[in-house]
């Protein structure tokens, strides 16, 4: 049986350093596994959030080797061998304890956004779509809420702009709502005002993280963008960036 060497960050919202454990490990192990023996073997005080170990809950993000991903779906022998594997917290929300963070800033961000409705005229006859008009609110409907494109979006990161932008995860949902061929609420104003659709700058980190795959910049941002100038005008989508950029700053 072989070992690796796991640097894992140990600490609190007061501060905390990296701690170094040799973990024995299986064929076929992923870093969820390792976490698992450190706390039954090793350290059982390590806090770390998991649930399915199956990469459907969204439950086990973290920075691994310095890029987020879930600790039940990175193979330990698809890391680089023979070094250390060095895992974090996701850095973008508030840490609790060791691997924790407290993301609840999502579900309040969630709860602004209006839900689906339906027009009232319809009444209780049933919804008549095409196939192809769900394609794209069905593959936004595999977010498991791992919050991966959160924590690698710069304007929530490096910008600390929670107050101005929902970040790509909301932007996903907001478009799913959107381009349902039977929901008619108007959410443009939120899309651009409250929800900061103008500062994703289309780097598309988020896509690169997302464990499902989901295209959130080609498939959701830019035609959110799209819609928003559209019914608003450029002009006047630019006037409202800028004027929200200079109160931030």
């Amino acid at each position: 049986m072989r070992e690796a060497t796991l640097r894992v960050f140990r600490g609190d919202k007061g501060g905390g350093s990296e701690v170094e454990y040799h973990v024995p490990i299986e064929e076929g192990w992923v870093v969820l596994d390792a976490i698992h023996h450190i706390q039954a073997e090793m350290d059982g005080t390590l806090a770390c959030r998991w649930n399915c170990k199956a990469a459907k809950c969204g439950s086990c993000s973290a920075e691994i080797n310095g890029k987020p991903a879930l600790l039940c779906k990175t193979r330990i022998d698809a890391l680089p061998q023979g070094r250390p594997i060095v895992v974090y917290p996701i850095r973008t929300f508030p840490l609790i304890r060791d691997l924790v963070t407290d993301v609840s800033w999502n579900y309040e961000v969630a709860k602004r956004i209006k839900p689906f409705q339906y027009d009232p005229a319809i009444g209780d006859k049933p919804f008549v779509m095409y196939q192809n008009d769900l394609g794209r609110p069905r593959e936004f409907r595999k977010c498991i809420e791992c919050f991966l494109c959160q924590n690698v979006c710069h304007v929530l990161r490096d910008h600390g702009a929670k107050s101005q932008y929902f970040g790509p995860r909301h932007m996903i949902r907001l478009a799913g709502l959107e381009m349902h061929p039977m929901d008619v609420e108007d959410r443009t104003e939120m899309i651009w005002k409250e929800g900061g659709v103008g500062f994703c700058n289309i780097t598309k980190c988020c896509e690169e993280v997302c464990p499902e795959h989901i295209h959130l910049t080609d498939n959701a941002i830019i035609p959110l963008k799209e819609r928003v100038i559209d019914s608003v005008g450029m002009l006047r989508v630019i006037k409202g960036w800028v004027r929200g950029k200079t109160d931030s700053e």
